[in-house]
């Protein structure tokens, strides 16, 4: 058994017979040519045609992925019109007196690499989509197909890596998973791989190509980013059962998606999914949530070597708002401190640091971190629904601060003319005990609160929740926990605003009905326990 190491990208299991992805690449050479303006000519006609398939793509895109990850294609259409890349091939054309092809290829290698060489991972994405279009154009002029020819098997693709048009030209019903040597999580193959709920590995390096062999029986673990080469026995009978309880967790999705969150007597809540990442959206879709109760916006921050620029964190919170297609999506604040360290933000070493300088603390005293953080949600909040979350609160003054570089960031994108939503909700996390004791003043102020159990527990009880040694004295149901949470509830209706749960609580289904006859409006959970929480609802009655 040999065993090669990726990336999940969609965390599934799949056992079956090995299919090497192959494609036939456009041989370029080199021609010389007389008639500029006839080989000009050729490539108007073959652009036309590649812009064609392109919109036949996009039609069977939007019936499987939806119109959000359908519009990559769009893109790609426009990418195919773009002034500067037309005039790089063009001028090839014309002082080189070349072949089409030729001038595509040489484009398509420098826009490429010109890509490649940014520091933003997500336009280093868009190198993939260059060469895609690029191989299509070429493709179009020497009347060749590019896509490989189907199996009447189902079976685990593998390849160099694929192309997003490559992707959803799969047959979902023949695929019973991908891998690839290259690619990254952000390309738009592997979010179409997500949202198109098939088990995909990326990553996994030239290794996998010397490897891998048509008809070899492997078998691939999305969740762990492993794919096994002639597995034994033993490997087998254990992805075997992880995979039945995939399945069994399949089925109660299949019975449950697209029934409302409602109790045996009519009482109806939000299920929401927490999200740290735009690479789990595809794990919320895929279990019916209802939005996005919390995004972990501080991983943009921890996942990089420097403050991340406004235009790489409007880039983030546009993907995951355009993905949800209008369902709410909110958006925590920057969230650093505590057990979250991040080293270019130069944090003193505090004694007890979750009692110390962290999250709107931060933000209050770094404004000009916050407000480019305000900037790029408001300028995505065009794109869908968002709702915007301040964490650690526990006075008045600090939302009233919050909510005035708000107003200070609106007016400055107003003046720039640059459009925001006014239809923005603003809100605050519930996790210290003064936030709760003074929810009637805070309410008043924001559109919704949301219970941040983990820490309003550490801080209730007095409970590190670092601290392994004490474990045993944290006690997740206390009366007190509840009654703060209980509190807010009451002042948040009494104010007009409405109140979920966030943290780990919300997703204790032991707790779901205290929880609903507390007036808790939404229950934000991982993606994996929706349709549990789901369950839990529709057993209630709030009448007895």
């Amino acid at each position: 058994m040999t065993t090669l190491k990726g990336k999940g990208v969609y965390g599934a299991i799949a056992l079956g017979r090995v299919s090497v992805f192959s494609r036939k690449e456009a041989s370029v050479k080199r021609t010389h040519i007389d008639d500029t303006e006839a080989e000009k000519a050729r490539l108007a006609a073959a652009k036309e045609k590649a812009t064609e398939q392109l919109q036949e793509i996009y039609n069977k895109a939007l019936k499987e992925v939806g119109e959000a990850n359908a519009q990559i294609f769009e893109i790609h259409m426009m990418m195919i019109e773009d002034e500067d890349y037309n005039d790089s091939i063009n001028s090839i054309i014309e002082t080189q007196s070349v072949n089409a092809e030729y001038a595509v290829a040489v484009t398509a290698d420098n826009f490429a690499a010109m890509f490649a060489a940014m520091d933003d991972a997500y336009m280093q994405a868009r190198s993939a989509d260059v060469k895609d279009i690029s191989n299509r154009i070429i493709s179009c002029l020497s009347e060749e197909n590019n896509e490989s020819a189907a199996s009447d098997e189902k079976a685990i693709i593998c390849a160099d890596d694929l192309a997003p048009s490559e992707t959803v030209l799969l047959d979902k019903d023949k695929v019973l998973a991908f891998v690839t040597a290259f690619g990254s999580s952000n390309s738009h193959t592997a979010i179409l791989a997500r949202n198109m709920n098939i088990p995909a590995i990326i990553g996994v390096g030239e290794e996998l190509l010397n490897s891998v062999r048509n008809g070899d029986f492997a078998a691939v673990d999305g969740y762990t980013g492993e794919i096994f080469l002639d597995p034994d026995e033993e490997t087998k009978a254990r992805l075997e059962k992880k995979r039945t309880a995939d399945e069994e967790k399949k089925r109660l999705l299949q019975e449950l998606k697209g029934k409302e969150n409602v109790t045996l007597d009519g009482r109806k809540i939000n299920i929401y999914a927490n999200i740290g990442s735009v690479d789990n959206i595809g794990a919320v879709l895929a279990n019916d949530a209802g939005g996005i109760g919390l995004f972990r916006s501080e991983f943009l921050y921890l996942e990089s070597s420097d403050y991340p620029t406004e235009e790489q964190q409007f880039a983030a919170y546009k993907r995951v708002l355009e993905s949800m297609s209008g369902k709410k999506v909110i958006i925590r604040t920057l969230d650093i401190g505590a057990d979250k360290q991040v080293d270019y933000f130069n944090l003193a070493k505090e004694e007890n640091p979750a009692l110390g300088y962290r999250a709107i603390r931060i933000c209050l005293t770094r404004p000009e971190i916050f407000k480019t953080q305000l900037r790029a949600l408001y300028r995505a909040s065009t794109y869908g629904n968002l709702g915007i979350m301040f964490p650690m609160i526990t006075s008045v003054s600090e939302v009233q601060q919050a909510l005035d570089l708000c107003d200070q960031v609106k007016t400055e994108l107003k003046a720039d003319g640059i459009e925001y939503s006014d239809k923005v909700e603003i809100g605050i996390m519930i996790e210290t005990p003064a936030a709760a004791i003074i929810s009637d003043r805070l309410a008043p102020m924001v559109n919704f609160f949301s219970v941040g159990t983990n820490d309003l527990t550490q801080y209730t009880l007095a409970c590190d929740r670092q601290n392994a040694a004490i474990e045993q004295f944290v006690d997740t149901h206390h009366e007190a926990i509840l009654r703060l949470i209980e509190m807010s509830a009451k002042n948040a209706h009494a104010n007009g605003a409405w109140i979920g749960i966030c943290g780990e609580l919300a997703a204790d289904t032991s707790l779901t009905e205290s929880f609903l006859r507390m007036g808790i409006d939404e229950l934000s959970v991982s993606p994996s326990f929706v349709l549990k929480v789901r369950d839990a609802v529709r057993r209630c009655d709030l009448s007895k």
